[in-house]
């Protein structure tokens, strides 16, 4: 389970390579990079459909103010195992699934290899599957922070016949079938930048298409419809009043003003809501902060350093956007 590279996207310098094995026999690709006298351990865990080479540039960002960094491909996607006889497809049958892969880079990585304290780095879906295990009493982190969490999806909010329709096609046995307008099509390899949601960085944007045309079977197409099926249920229970206040981990949560992915409004109130929780809006980012322009990625690290160092006075709880200079 080895790592690529492309002459534009590198591989940090000191990386060891590891495969794991979860609870239940799946592989899962695993990176680390720890060098001597880090300050702690960046534990960073991406989103549907991405994979560690994406985020060579963060990683090297992150080994330069210091700390170690492990990563790892959730099951499915990325170098790890695949689950279905389609390897394009995005699956899963329950999110609790998703808790054995942290469970085996904690065993076989974090423990034996990488310093504290542990800070977990989070996007989107990566973000809804630790805010599921921190909510358990069973985050392993010492601190959390989350990028566009997974809290609901844009535009679906309130999904009552979207969450009724994938369940009446998961429980007639479709649920490895992709979901309603899905299909094959990877992100970033095919659609053009104009229009993404993702990022306005063009730069970045168009290094992530090269990456994944130089190495496809990285690449991920569209959710099925169990894997839809597993999102809502956990986004309803997110919905509860009740569900963050459980959430002991200090967490800071960074939301993007121009996110068309997932529901900036629903993750206000969510964030708002955790017990030791600070909450930033980058105004005018998109969906992925650390994918974003230099602009936008200067005012995540900002609110990322203060948090990480341990500052409990800042960063603040901000009712009004952070927006990047002009």
């Amino acid at each position: 389970m080895a790592l690529y590279a492309i002459a534009e996207n590198p591989i940090p310098p000191g990386a060891v390579e590891h495969e794991l094995t979860a609870l239940d026999g799946v592989r899962l690709r695993a990176a680390r990079w720890t060098p001597q006298n880090a300050r702690g351990t960046i534990v960073l865990l991406g989103g549907r459909a991405e994979y560690i080479e994406k985020y060579y540039e963060t990683i090297g960002d992150l080994l330069a103010r210091g700390f170690a960094v492990a990563t790892l491909d959730w099951r499915g996607q990325g170098g790890s195992e695949r689950l279905l006889r389609d390897p394009f497809k995005g699956h899963i049958d329950d999110f609790g699934l998703y808790e054995r892969d942290c469970l085996s880079l904690q065993r076989e990585v974090l423990a034996p290899h990488c310093p504290r304290p542990w800070i977990g780095l989070c996007h989107s879906m990566g973000g809804a599957i630790m805010l599921r295990i921190a909510h358990g009493g069973r985050c392993p982190f010492d601190r959390l922070v989350l990028t566009s969490p997974m809290i609901a999806l844009y535009g679906h909010a309130e999904p009552r016949y979207e969450r009724w329709l994938v369940e009446a096609l998961d429980g007639a046995g479709l649920g490895g079938f992709y979901a309603p307008g899905g299909g094959g099509a990877r992100a970033y390899s095919r659609n053009p930048f104009e229009g993404n949601v993702l990022t306005s960085d063009p730069a970045r944007y168009a290094r992530m298409g090269e990456t994944l045309a130089a190495h496809p079977t990285l690449g991920l197409g569209g959710p099925t419809i169990g894997w839809v099926h597993a999102a809502f249920r956990l986004m309803r229970a997110f919905a509860e009043p009740d569900y963050p206040r459980a959430i002991a981990t200090p967490t800071l949560v960074i939301a993007s003003g121009a996110d068309r992915v997932v529901d900036t409004r629903s993750l206000e109130r969510f964030a708002t809501r955790l017990r030791a929780g600070h909450l930033i809006v980058i105004d005018g980012a998109r969906h992925e902060a650390m994918f974003e322009r230099d602009t936008f990625r200067q005012l995540f690290f900002k609110a990322f350093d203060a948090f990480a160092r341990g500052d409990e006075t800042g960063p603040p709880a901000f009712t009004a956007p952070l927006r990047a200079a002009t």
